[in-house]
């Protein structure tokens, strides 16, 4: 088995397909996934519309996409339609082990153009074929997925062919998804509804098995391995709840009084199957759901599956003041199908209802029950639907995101957003380390990019800024390495650039493990130049308003107020952060860093660099 070197080119305008060898230069220095697909992009015009025909696509794997352990997982790289940011989201399950298997000996396939009429791209035996997908038009993602039974398929519902900016890629019939920031809405502008993966997954080669075996006995005695063992990523609910970081009632409290009812235990007792019933790790829990739309006429409906994880409780349970287990399965099942990314969904309706009770919304754009309010999941479902559709005004404004609407209507302080991505999961006011991990995200707030919110929680409180600072930028860094293999990111903390190494060079890839340590550091860097060369700055690294304030006490542990974070601290722990990357003090990579990371010749005319001289005092080997 040889290490894929090519790349599949998709113009659907031209509906031409080509392949064409990757660049050796991009190869050494990005190796494959999220390092290629910012490479890719960098490519396209400085300020192109993510909706327009400019913008790129890709579907991309890594050199041990299916081979390594956890679950195998694609990346979906694009401009993003809610941010203009530069965006990687990933999607796992069966589609992304397939997809690995139908490239043969391509690292991906990179799409342009537009089709003027609905089309899927279908894959196999290394080539890619454009086929006519009229009859796919309208239908949700599981229904679109069942019209491939042969097949493992990614596409979008109708939210992605409505143009809703957080519309995701959906996979396995909406059991999974590469969620966030809206990939869905740009591969709907393009008129592609599905890939289609037609190949089995690749085998592990006899190369690599003593490596597999070793490298999953090191993952399931990794701090991560054992957090998914205790019950797959639905342990998130009591962490935040125990630890006072989950977002409750529109960012309003940072504990639930109905945490302990959408968690692992819950599921568990609802559970009418497994999503992997092989595997020993808890999880996956698949639960009886009503999934489809509210008029649906199909019967399967009443009985279909949906498999909860964390982000679902958070967002559409804590969030917005469910407690009733089936009620939020059912509204995530619901975004499910239609597609949409149940973060910014969820975030959505808690704004609505916070932006309503604060009336800042006018009466006639509302349009939605009058009762809305926490707690009422029928509403919050209409109201979801609604924004799928863009079939009210209030829909059509949340349809673009918080961010958008709040700009519209106001209520900019209700809830959090990060370079127009709305927040996940912990809420920082628990733990300030996490507000600088959102704030300097490359899609915006994301907790995937790092979580240190679960270091801090058992931390040195002495920790000084420039620790902080460290380990947000070393697990950024970490992170972005792995998604360059295409890993699950539940590997980082067990699967660094030495075993990486071996197994690249089991494949006939012979690296440094020196260089593969600074791949992750290279591709920050990378994608930071993108983003600021799409003109982001140190502004759009801030702290969102939201979260200068204090949580209310209710459900506080302590019943007191959670107080709101310092900006004057936060301005100073984001210089250290600047200063630790080698980044001047509007948060750009400076020429040397660049020349140190073997990319001095990567900006364009239009991306600023940074100077030395305007770097903030504080640097990597400062206390």
């Amino acid at each position: 088995m040889s290490v894929p070197d090519r790349m599949l080119r998709v113009d659907l305008s031209a509906e031409r397909v080509r392949s064409e060898p990757v660049p050796e230069a991009w190869l050494a220095r990005y190796v494959g996934g999220k390092g290629l697909g910012a490479r890719y992009l960098y490519e396209t015009p400085p300020g192109v519309d993510p909706s327009s025909s400019a913008n790129r696509l890709a579907f991309l794997v890594g050199p041990l996409t299916g081979l390594l352990p956890g679950e195998p997982r694609y990346a979906a790289v694009t401009k993003s339609s809610l941010t203009g940011a530069f965006l990687d989201s990933y999607g796992g399950g069966s589609f992304a082990a397939r997809l690995a298997g139908s490239l043969g000996g391509h690292l991906g396939v990179v799409i342009e153009g537009a089709s003027d009429e609905p089309v899927t791209l279908s894959v196999a035996d290394g080539t890619a074929t454009i086929e006519s997908a009229a009859d796919l038009s309208g239908l949700d993602t599981a229904e679109t997925d069942a019209r491939f039974p042969d097949a493992a398929v990614a596409c979008v519902g109708p939210a992605g062919e409505a143009g809703v900016r957080y519309a995701t890629i959906a996979s396995d019939g909406g059991d999974h998804h590469a969620g966030r920031g809206g990939a869905g809405a740009v591969m709907g502008a393009k008129g592609l509804k599905a890939v289609v993966a037609r190949d089995a997954a690749p085998t592990v080669p006899a190369a690599l098995r003593e490596h597999r075996e070793r490298a999953e006995e090191a993952f399931a005695d990794s701090d991560g391995g054992r957090w998914l063992a205790a019950g797959d990523t639905l342990e998130t609910v009591a962490f935040g709840d125990e630890t006072g970081v989950l977002p409750t009632r529109g960012w309003q409290t940072r504990r639930f009084d109905g945490a302990e009812g959408l968690g692992v235990a819950a599921a568990t007792e609802r559970a009418v199957g497994r999503e992997r019933p092989d595997d020993p790790v808890p999880g996956g829990f698949r639960v009886a759901s009503e999934r489809g739309k509210i008029e649906s006429d199909d019967p399967a409906d009443a009985t279909a599956t949906t498999v909860p994880r964390g982000g679902t409780p958070i967002a559409l349970g804590a969030g917005l003041g469910i407690d009733d287990f089936d009620a939020v399965a059912a509204l995530g099942g619901v975004c499910d199908r239609l597609g949409l990314d149940v973060i910014s969904a969820g975030n959505a309706v808690a704004w609505a209802v916070r932006a309503s009770d604060a009336g800042v919304i006018p009466p006639g754009d509302r349009e939605v029950d009058d009762d809305l309010s926490f707690g009422d999941a029928t509403a919050a479902r209409r109201l979801i639907e609604d924004i799928a559709a863009r079939s009210t005004p209030l829909g059509d404004a949340l349809a673009d995101g918080v961010a958008a609407a709040a700009a519209r209507f106001g209520g900019t302080d209700l809830v959090p957003t990060v370079k127009g991505l709305e927040l996940a999961s912990y809420d920082p006011r628990g733990a300030a380390t996490m507000a600088l991990a959102f704030a300097t995200g490359d899609r915006g707030g994301c907790h995937r990019r790092a979580r240190p919110v679960e270091t801090e929680a058992v931390a040195d409180p002495r920790w000084t800024p420039t620790e902080r600072a460290a380990v947000v930028a070393d697990e950024q860094d970490r992170r972005a390495a792995l998604w360059c293999l295409v890993g699950d990111d539940f590997l980082a903390e067990s699967f660094g650039p030495d075993a990486a190494a071996e197994w690249l060079a089991a494949l006939g890839d012979e690296r440094d493990p020196t260089d593969l340590r600074a791949l992750g550091e290279r591709v920050w860097t990378l994608t930071r130049l993108y983003n600021l060369r799409e003109g982001f700055d140190r502004s759009d690294d801030g702290l969102p308003e939201a979260l200068t304030r204090a949580t209310d006490g209710e459900n506080e542990s302590d019943g007191e107020a959670g107080d709101g974070l310092d900006p004057d601290a936060f301005e100073a722990l984001l210089d250290r952060y600047y200063a630790y990357r080698g980044w001047d003090r509007e948060g750009r990579p400076t020429a040397e860093l660049l020349d140190r990371l073997d990319i001095g010749d990567l900006p364009d005319s239009a991306t600023p660099v940074g100077s030395a001289a305007e770097r903030p005092d504080a640097g990597r080997n400062d206390d």
